[in-house]
């Protein structure tokens, strides 16, 4: 089963669930809006590592939109995002932890011979596909900017 078959059929239990099932069948409409929308701006139909850029990119926005609604103080929208956040978060391959992610980092900088932080793009290009909708970029460039530093 595709991941957008798996959408289709969650969104289904979802809409059967009634009042239980109202924030998962929300999030998971929104995704495959975000889908469809990627797909139509593309012009292609999508594969699961398409569909995963595209989930990963929505877990993105609502990280960034949770760090934003914890600073202006507003409990209720970062427990809503948060939900949010756990429902998407079911759709993507299993995360890395940070020990699978500093040892990415070094096995990719041996690979390409880094010496500094003037390598950092291009341990990036070799790392990201790599950790591709299994880690956040943002942590994952944290990492390899504090191994380069040192």
């Amino acid at each position: 089963m595709t991941l957008k078959d798996r959408l289709v059929e969650d969104m289904k239990v979802a809409m059967k669930a009634k009042e239980e099932g109202k924030v998962r069948l929300s999030v998971i409409r929104m995704a495959r809006a975000a889908i469809k929308n990627a797909e139509i701006d593309k012009r292609i139909e999508f594969n699961d590592d398409q569909v995963i850029e595209v989930l990963a990119h929505q877990v993105k926005q609502r990280r960034d939109s949770l760090e934003v609604y914890e600073n202006a103080g507003r409990p209720e929208t970062v427990k809503a995002l948060e939900e949010e956040l756990v429902i998407l978060m079911d759709y993507l391959p299993q995360q890395l932890s940070e020990g699978e992610i500093r040892q990415l980092v070094q096995e990719t900088i041996a690979m390409v011979g880094a010496q500094g932080l003037k390598d950092l793009g291009k341990v990036m290009g070799t790392l990201t596909p790599k950790t591709k909708g299994r880690a956040d970029g943002k942590a994952v460039n944290q990492i390899v900017r504090e191994i380069l530093g040192a």
